[in-house]
């Protein structure tokens, strides 16, 4: 058992006047009727989506939300400054909207969480969408206990069509101890992107910390377990949209300059959550940020990506790491296989290693084989 210390009214918009988001006098476009479905009076979720440049996805992404029907839920629209046109797309709908200058997801997000008022908040990125009857589900297993509610994402691509089941499929459990402790001994656990995950509002209130960062998913989804339970559910409640502009680089060659840019920010929220474990007087500390698997793992990588080799006297506790990770024998085995060959094989090798365990969709012993020995199928004439 881990021990804790004791302790809106809005007009209309026009395209040649974008708010500044420290401004509490905004211009907005609004429509109650749509924007709270089901106008409760009390909303026990707000949707809040943040979208800067996606005026080919913007609309699915609140008509996922509004094709909902009669839930406690609460929808707001923060166009990012977009320079495209997301703006009109997103008017389009008649929702509660907001049109602020470009300051980054955090920022966006932050000024959407401060027009809602429900005890729940669900981050949807803009080119990704909620399935049917999601929010019913999500809304019946939230309570007060509850700091962070995760759901599986289907990926799809640009035109909807299904590339495959979720990237990291989840299990269903509700935990708060042993995510805790998994946290604290390794600074992450199995989550979703942004967009599977709902966040009680005073993790959400974490954020406004988080200076060093202009993404939402990152310190609140590793506090969370800290803060309250975690409820996670195996079920596809969403869509994660792959279409080669995704911030997150799934789905694109791997890259060292998103790799670098990865582990800059998992430093940085690694000291913000020290101080937050700290404020929250838990008896154990959190990991030595260079010590953890993650920053292991992705610094072999960057190695690889960078055109170097990787250090061989780095691999043993790498391994050591690896052993203490919740992956099943089989995953172990085969990333513990890789880890070795990578810090043996020429480094064109293990970049082919590399994007082929980091490729969506479906791989093998077999391909994973072939991509070793360099052995690529014929053309046909």
């Amino acid at each position: 058992m881990l021990v804790q210390r004791p302790e809106e009214n809005a007009g209309s918009s026009s395209d040649d006047h974008i708010p500044d988001m420290t401004r509490p006098d905004t211009e907005s476009h609004s429509q109650s009727a749509q924007s709270e479905i089901g106008a409760p009076d009390s909303p026990k979720l707000a949707v809040v989506i943040s979208c800067y440049n996606y005026e080919s996805f913007v609309g699915r992404a609140i008509g996922s939300v509004i094709d909902q029907g009669g839930h406690d839920c609460e929808l707001v629209v923060v166009d990012d400054g977009s320079t495209d046109g997301s703006w009109d797309v997103i008017n389009s709908f008649g929702v509660t909207a907001f049109r602020v200058k470009n300051g980054g997801q955090r920022a966006a997000c932050l000024y959407g969480l401060d027009r809602t008022r429900a005890p729940f908040i669900l981050f949807l990125d803009a080119d990704d969408e909620l399935k049917p009857g999601a929010l019913a589900a999500i809304i019946d297993r939230l309570d007060p206990e509850v700091a962070k509610l995760q759901f599986a994402l289907t990926l799809i691509d640009a035109d909807d069509n299904r590339i495959s089941e979720a990237a990291s499929p989840l299990e269903t459990f509700r935990d708060r101890d042993g995510l805790a402790r998994r946290v604290l001994r390794s600074g992450v656990y199995k989550t979703p992107p942004t967009s599977g995950n709902v966040f009680r509002r005073d993790v959400c209130e974490l954020l406004r910390e988080a200076d060093y960062d202009k993404a939402v998913d990152g310190v609140i989804l590793f506090a969370a377990p800290l803060m309250g339970d975690v409820v996670s559910i195996s079920e596809e409640l969403g869509c994660y949209r792959i279409h080669g502009r995704n911030d997150s680089g799934l789905g694109s060659k791997p890259d060292a300059r998103l790799l670098e840019r990865d582990i800059n920010r998992f430093l940085a929220r690694m000291e913000h959550l020290r101080r937050i474990v700290d404020r929250l007087g838990f008896d154990q500390e959190l990991v030595d940020s260079r010590d953890a698997f993650y920053f292991r793992e992705r610094k072999l990588c960057l190695d690889i990506m960078s055109g170097q080799r990787p250090r061989l006297t780095a691999l043993p506790r790498l391994l050591v790491k690896l052993a203490d990770e919740p992956f099943s024998a089989k995953n172990k085995f085969a990333m513990g296989l890789f880890f070795f060959l990578s810090s043996v094989l020429p480094n064109d090798r293990a970049k082919a290693l590399l994007a082929y365990r980091l490729k969506t969709g479906h791989r093998s012993m077999l391909g994973f084989a072939k991509e070793i020995v360099g052995w690529r199928a014929p053309q046909r004439n």
